[in-house]
């Protein structure tokens, strides 16, 4: 099955100026942006884990989500995508068809950030599927965002609405690539997170990088309807509020900016772009979440935590 299925796809992806040596080679050969810093990440998703196949969750929506997590994780560092390698275990049962329908998934994602697939590999098994994608993006020297230079007085932008992401929009993932080139260009970001394992546990781990603590205020938390739909499905007494900051797999991008900088990204977002001052950043370390009322509270990340983590 692989060399034919190989045949296909190479027949399938488009050819890129990018690519010196085009995949179909033992590897590829990227062309680096003249003056630019190259950026790299990788994410493995194992169905059974991080998805099951079945019903509404075809081999497209994985395909797409596996290399739109990349995306996000480039745009948490502010850098432009450029290419993708692909490398993926097959159940041998299906494996031609689960192979199409992942390509089905990534092709126009990859066209919309101007991402060309260079390669990867491929081989079948008797195990579930598993798909691992390194993506790589680049940005100019020395203006990659990080998660480590938060300073305290900043103010905590989250880019939209979160919680409640397991209803679907965990597999439909829109990474905010676009967004936060416009931000990188437009305003100064001091630190940035993308928020994959839950508000709350992604804002602590962007403050202890950056060895500080954060103060989030409740009433300004932006939450997702989806949000208020599973607090109403589940009926087990967690709240909207408690979705939003603790579900992840949201992939909205969290920024520490300095006060008029959040301030301006607020009043003129990107375009389709929600942005909310959630808080501030503050010396000494730990999370707080303020009330209504004014008073403070600790506050407990909470999230998705991966084995050995």
């Amino acid at each position: 099955m692989e060399a034919p299925f190989v045949d296909w796809l190479l027949a399938r992806l488009p050819r890129d100026p990018r690519l010196e040596v085009p995949p179909g080679d033992d590897a590829a050969v990227l062309r680096p942006p003249a003056g630019r810093r190259t950026v790299v990440t990788v994410d493995l998703l194992t169905e059974g884990v991080d998805f099951l196949l079945g019903g509404d969750t075809t081999p497209q929506r994985v395909g797409h989500k596996a290399l739109a997590v990349n995306l996000s994780d480039l745009a948490a560092m502010g850098a432009r995508p450029e290419a993708a390698v692909v490398a993926v275990a097959l159940p041998r049962s299906g494996a031609a068809a689960i192979g199409a329908g992942l390509h089905a998934g990534m092709a126009p994602l990859a066209a919309r950030f101007g991402v060309t697939i260079a390669g990867g590999d491929t081989n079948t098994w008797d195990g579930p599927l598993v798909i691992s994608v390194t993506a790589i993006g680049s940005v100019l020297p020395g203006a990659a965002w990080r998660r480590d230079g938060a300073r305290p007085g900043d103010l905590l932008v989250v880019t939209g609405p979160c919680g409640g992401s397991l209803l679907g929009r965990h597999l439909d993932v829109e990474p905010r690539c676009h967004e936060a080139l416009e931000i990188a260009e437009r305003f100064t970001v001091h630190a940035a997170i993308d928020i994959s394992d839950g508000l709350s546990l992604d804002l602590a781990r962007m403050m202890r990088s950056s060895a500080t603590g954060g103060i989030v205020d409740l009433s300004r938390v932006p939450i997702h309807p989806d949000a208020f739909r599973r607090s109403r499905l589940d009926d087990d007494g967690i709240s909207p509020l408690d979705h939003a900051l603790s579900d992840g797999e949201d992939f909205e991008l969290l920024l520490a900016l300095p006060p008029a900088a959040a301030l301006a990204l607020v009043i003129d977002p990107p375009s389709g772009l929600a942005p909310a001052i959630i808080g501030e950043v503050t010396a000494g370390e730990g999370l707080a979440a303020r009330r209504a009322d004014g008073a403070l509270q600790r506050l407990q990340p909470k999230g998705w935590l991966h084995d050995g983590q």
